[in-house]
């Protein structure tokens, strides 16, 4: 630990400006968490120089305008260093943006929102959350989560180049840079992040590693004493080296062998000091993840050379210096970028108006229009293969409707015909193939849907936990991230329980904010993508089968388009009074409807109700719910090849489960059903126990 409380170096061929200007982000840094009593103030102070560095020097940005389509990304990864990037959102001017006139010339971070850093309702959260602060590009907290957005923006970036990039008219060029810490780098996300990357050659994006040794738990070597130089370089990486992260001008060196590189990604290895300049903690965990305390920040001003009892002070010098590098560069980049897009839309209006759609988040008109109906089919098709058909529909509607699987598009049925490959060299292609790289797919997916794309992406459904983390970020960012998540159920057979899913739906639907949806015939499929096609800014897991599952014959069964509203009759009682009613989803709605045959046979009458989505249902009004499941009812049986954990909520306590209450098992579909006692007879005898 280091002790001296003598001045640090100052940054090498930084100006005077340069300087002060590092040194307000540190101040603002410092002070902020101690306000708060709560946050991390070491990594702001050790990486002011490096983030000033980019922000001044290379970041194509327009502060009055951050949603530019063709600005620079900058993620910071390492978001428990959020007051790194507030301070530099607030001294580089950025504005809140969007359409709100009365608001969109306001600062997206005043020194008022800075004071108020951790508290509630302030746009200074622990963690940065792009939905609430302009000059934030992704959600992080997670660590190695930024880095594997920022895959999907790099490929955001290419896929629009090779899409619409025409001779005399780069519309998107844009680069991704990331600062990322130890703790990003050692979670695997990262690493399948970088694979990735280092595959695909996305030279257009940057990775800046602050090495400086220390974790929460103490010096790095506890448990991390990898080259990672190396492996970066072993991924298809180039690597520049910074041996002192206040040297600016070997930053800049190595930022520009970024921009020429054509290649490969570049990852920048800096080494850095954590709580640079506090006389106590530098070179400390202790200076991670607390306030410095008083003393601490009144030694470290005084090393900087600041007023030691000044607080939030912002020299007015600085937000000035920002004004005329930063934003100055920002304002030409975006005019010059705004006149090559009025002459590309007389040069070229059929794309033109293709970016018009896409540049305010609407989907082309007629988009679903050949999305099929299709006709009753008691053989049917698993839905697997139904949604595979969709795909394929809306591609032909939704040209930035772009994704792939995790090296399973043979089984998962995602592979478009005529789309091309989206790989090295041939970045016009939407078709990706992201390896087995579940979790890492999942946050580059993310990235992508920041970037205004469609994405979705594809595996197994037992696989969910391993992209979960990814999927929680969706939610809490609003992206619209569609996840086709196939062989739902035991209906999976002879692999057994290590790839039979029972726990994965209940964890799907328990996620605030994420659509959750099991479909039970092919049009079921279709109108789940009619459906979430629509809500951009929500999530949604499509659940679907290995199976056949018998495509119903609407004439006699409920309007297929009940799946909006999440649970629909699919067939009622005779009188429409029912005794009983019988829920199913997915492939055991089939029982349901067997099961209510069965009970007309006794001269009971059940209602049969499709619940494709729970969480649309609820979200019905209180009329709608009740006309579906009167509360009178209580008699109600649901059948489900999983756990019943949460089916409670809509079969009340005295109602009855058909399902799984262990794992799988190794064996032909059909036998399973029969051994777990998922049958017609299973659903027929508990509605009969339930009116006896």
């Amino acid at each position: 630990m280091t002790t001296s409380s003598a001045a640090p170096a100052r940054a090498p061929h930084a100006t005077d400006l340069d300087r002060l200007s590092i040194d307000t982000i540190r101040t603002l840094s410092m002070d902020a968490v101690e306000a708060a009593k709560s946050g991390h103030p070491g990594t702001p102070m050790a990486l002011a120089p490096v983030a000033f560095t980019v922000w001044k020097d290379f970041l194509r940005y327009d502060p009055t305008n951050p949603a530019w389509p063709n600005r620079d990304r900058f993620v910071l990864s390492c978001g428990h260093a959020s007051m790194l990037l507030y301070s530099l959102i607030h001294l580089a001017g950025i504005r809140r943006g969007g359409t709100n006139d009365a608001a969109r010339d306001l600062p997206a971070v005043s020194i008022d929102e800075i004071k108020k850093f951790r508290q509630l309702d302030s746009v200074c959260a622990g963690h940065p959350e792009h939905h609430m602060t302009a000059g934030i590009e992704t959600t992080t907290g997670p660590l190695g989560q930024g880095c594997g957005n920022s895959v999907g923006m790099a490929i955001a970036s290419k896929w629009l180049a090779a899409h619409y990039n025409q001779p005399g008219h780069q519309l998107f060029d844009y680069d991704t840079y990331v600062l990322c810490s130890d703790g990003d780098l050692m979670e695997g996300v990262a690493a399948e992040a970088a694979s990735i990357a280092g595959h695909l050659k996305l030279a257009n994006l940057c990775w800046i590693y602050d090495d400086n040794s220390i974790t929460i738990e103490g010096e790095t070597h506890l448990a991390f004493t990898e080259n990672v130089a190396q492996r970066f370089e072993a991924l298809g990486w180039r690597v520049e080296r910074v041996a002192d992260a206040n040297d600016t001008a070997a930053l800049k060196k190595a930022l520009h062998a970024f921009k020429a590189e054509q290649e490969k990604p570049t990852l920048v290895v800096v080494k850095s000091v954590i709580g640079y300049g506090a006389p106590k903690k530098a070179g400390s965990h202790e200076a991670h993840g607390a306030p410095l305390g008083p003393d601490e920040i009144k030694g470290a001003k005084e090393a900087y050379g600041w007023p030691a009892d000044a607080q939030f002070l912002v020299p007015a010098e600085v937000p000035e210096h920002f004004a005329k590098t930063f934003a100055a560069r920002g304002k030409q980049a975006h005019e010059s970028w705004q006149k090559s897009v009025a002459d590309y839309s007389k040069s070229h209006p059929v794309f033109a108006a293709e970016l018009t759609d896409f540049f305010d988040g609407r989907l082309p008109a007629g988009w679903d229009k050949t999305i099929p109906c299709f006709p009753a089919d008691a053989k049917g098709l698993a839905s697997r293969v139904s949604s595979g058909k969709v795909l394929q529909a809306l591609s032909a509607g939704v040209p930035w409707f772009i994704g792939g699987s995790a090296d399973l598009a043979p089984s998962t049925m995602t592979l478009v015909a005529g789309a091309g490959d989206f790989e090295p060299g041939s970045y016009g292609g939407r078709n990706m193939h992201f390896g087995i790289r579940e979790h890492g797919m999942a946050a580059a997916c993310n990235g992508m849907a920041l970037s205004g794309l469609r994405p979705y992406c594809a595996t197994f459904f037992v696989f969910f936990d391993y992209l979960k983390p990814s999927l929680r970020l969706s939610a809490i960012g609003n992206l619209g991230v569609i996840y086709i998540l196939t062989h739902d159920s035991i209906g999976l057979g002879e692999d057994g329980p290590t790839h039979q899913p029972i726990e994965q739906l209940a964890s799907a639907r328990a996620v605030p904010g994420l659509s959750v949806f099991r479909p039970a015939d092919a049009n079921e499929v279709a109108e789940t993508y009619r459906v979430v096609m629509q809500r951009p800014d929500r999530p949604a897991v499509l659940v679907l089968s290995r199976q056949n599952l018998p495509t119903l014959d609407r004439s006699q069964f409920g309007a297929v388009s009940g799946v909006a509203k999440g649970a629909y009759i699919l067939k009622d009682a005779p009188n429409g009074k029912p005794a009983c009613i019988l829920i199913g989803t997915g492939s055991e709605l089939q029982l349901c409807i067997d099961a209510a045959a069965k009970l007309a046979e006794a001269g009971v009458h059940a209602r049969v109700v499709s619940m494709p989505s729970w969480d649309l249902f609820a979200e019905q009004d209180a009329a709608y719910r009740e006309s579906v499941l009167p509360a009178a009812i209580t008699a109600r049986v649901a059948c489900e090849a999983a756990c019943g954990f949460g089916w409670e909520k809509w079969i009340g306590l005295r109602g009855k489960f058909i399902g799984m209450n262990s794992f799988g098992a190794s064996g032909p579909a059909p036998a399973l059903y029969k051994h777990f006692g998922i049958t017609v007879d299973a659903i027929a005898d508990a509605a009969q126990s339930l009116l006896k």
